[in-house]
């Protein structure tokens, strides 16, 4: 199963935090993206942050073809300038989307694991979403991927059916635990269809050809 994470598309409608445009796609790119995956029973389309956009352009290509995505707004950012509001998020759900959670608000990652940090991401966030949403939130895109045993455990017990970490995360994969593949400012085809065939995923990063 190949997972793309995907977060803004199109014309941003708020000021991007230091970096966040690097993860800004056009929406062609979404719609070559939407190309390519559409007739794929081995591909999900996930959704972060809970950018406006997801509303606003992906929802209704994803209608149109027939597909389902997974959305995971941020709950300290809904209703927030740029970002969807509750009405929205009750849309996602109508219309047959999943909505988890991505925890409260952006924050430095070595905050993550403190207690007071892990409660507001991990108890508080999808609380609030499933109450803003009107459906108990049971799936979670962790914040940069951040996991350990404790993390996990906290998540089993709060009846978490699906995981998503990192494309650099420690988890293996599986029904439960899935790692994602980012998708950037400079997709393309090419590099979509490298992923899809399971080969070594490649971007240009900062001016340098990486691969991982």
């Amino acid at each position: 199963m190949v997972n793309f994470a995907v977060h803004g598309i199109g014309r941003p409608q708020r000021a991007l935090d230091p970096g966040e445009d690097e993860r800004w796609i056009t929406v062609d790119q979404f719609e070559t993206l939407l190309d390519l995956v559409g007739s794929r029973p081995d591909v999900r389309l996930t959704f972060d942050d809970g950018n406006s956009s997801d509303v606003e352009v992906a929802l209704p290509r994803l209608v149109a073809r027939g597909l389902r995505g997974e959305f995971f707004p941020l709950a300290g950012r809904v209703g927030s300038r740029g970002f969807v509001d509750r009405s929205g998020l009750r849309d996602l759900v109508a219309a047959g989307m999943d909505v988890g959670s991505h925890g409260w608000d952006r924050f430095g990652a070595e905050r993550f694991f403190e207690e007071r940090v892990l409660r507001r991401e991990l108890d508080v966030a999808p609380r609030v979403l499933g109450e803003l949403s009107g459906r108990p939130v049971c799936r979670y895109a962790l914040p940069q991927g951040r996991v350990d045993r404790r993390v996990l455990g906290r998540l089993k017990a709060a009846g978490a059916t699906r995981v998503y970490t990192g494309e650099r995360g420690s988890g293996r994969g599986g029904e439960w635990l899935q790692h994602r593949v980012e998708v950037r400012h400079d997709f393309d085809e090419a590099w979509a269809e490298h992923v899809l065939a399971g080969k070594k995923r490649r971007r240009w990063f900062l001016g340098e050809f990486s691969t991982f």
